[in-house]
């Protein structure tokens, strides 16, 4: 080969490499998210989306040095906005589950909280068996299979309100079926005011959002009650939701993540959004 024709066909890979990477630079990011539930995210009263995960995904796209422009997905829609291409990410209170990793792929986690029940302080559901115990799922132990049947014989009869697709549905599905009435919602304020005015018995959601909740004058009167869950079908905690063939993005979600951890940004952001730290 000439150097003429060597010199071209190095100058072509380097042009090539450097609109890759300035392809990469100055993509845009939708970041779908679902903004109702707080703190995780919210809808602002102007509109704009807010919460945890809004706050932190800023800093990571900054990080990651890329532009991000969130949307508000319904709950039971948000896997389905980022399959068919509408949202690029997903940061909307998603836990990696082994169920969600068969269709989709996730970060590394950016925060972890058990699900609970809850239910009206004065209710007959609000002293449930096993109160705070922290019940790992992916335990098989005698004494957790014994927790989860002590629960199950206190709340039938039950009316329980979850919000489709989650994993709280999935819980309620895997092991409290059997003698409960199952009520299926949108979103998780759906769930709350059906609680607050006695349409449904009891609700099960992540403690972190209950917290907030109970914050309010309305919702005052709503009390967490029963074991704090963690682990097998509920997965390793919330992460970025990515579609498969997004390996690049994946590593560079992990990347901005694991400062974010390193320098203490996630515990900063979980303790101003939730009160305490939700770092993994």
């Amino acid at each position: 080969m000439t150097y003429p024709r060597l010199f071209n066909l190095v100058w072509i890979i380097a042009l090539a490499s450097s609109l890759s990477q300035s392809h990469a630079q100055s993509r845009v990011l939708t970041i779908a998210t679902e903004g109702y539930f707080r703190p995780y995210n919210l809808t602002q009263s102007d509109g704009t989306l807010d919460g945890y995960e809004v706050e932190l995904g800023q800093h990571l796209c900054q990080t990651m040095k890329v532009e991000c422009n969130f949307i508000a997905i319904p709950f039971d829609a948000i896997i389905t906005s980022l399959q068919i291409g509408k949202a690029d990410a997903v940061m909307g209170a998603l836990s990696a589950t082994k169920a969600r990793e068969k269709v989709i792929d996730f970060s590394v986690s950016y925060g972890r909280t058990p699900q609970v029940f809850a239910t009206l302080r004065d209710g007959p559901y609000s002293k449930l068996p096993h109160m705070e115990e922290n019940l790992d799922l992916s335990d098989n132990k005698h004494e957790t299979e014994q927790a989860l049947q002590d629960v199950n014989t206190a709340i039938k009869g039950a009316t329980v309100g979850v919000v489709g697709g989650s994993i709280a549905q999935s819980l309620i599905n895997a092991y409290f079926r059997e003698g409960t009435t199952i009520r299926e919602y949108k979103t998780a304020e759906q769930v709350d005011l059906d609680l607050a005015n006695g349409r449904i018995d009891m609700q099960v959601t992540a403690r972190s959002y209950l917290n907030t909740i109970q914050k309010t004058q309305a919702y005052s009167n709503v009390v967490m009650t029963g074991p704090l869950f963690k682990g097998g079908l509920l997965g390793r905690g919330v992460a970025v939701g990515l579609r498969k063939d997004e390996a690049d993005l994946k590593r560079q979600f992990d990347s901005a993540i694991m400062a974010a951890k390193a320098d203490g940004t996630i515990k900063r952001l979980s303790e101003k959004w939730f009160g305490f730290d939700v770092t993994p």
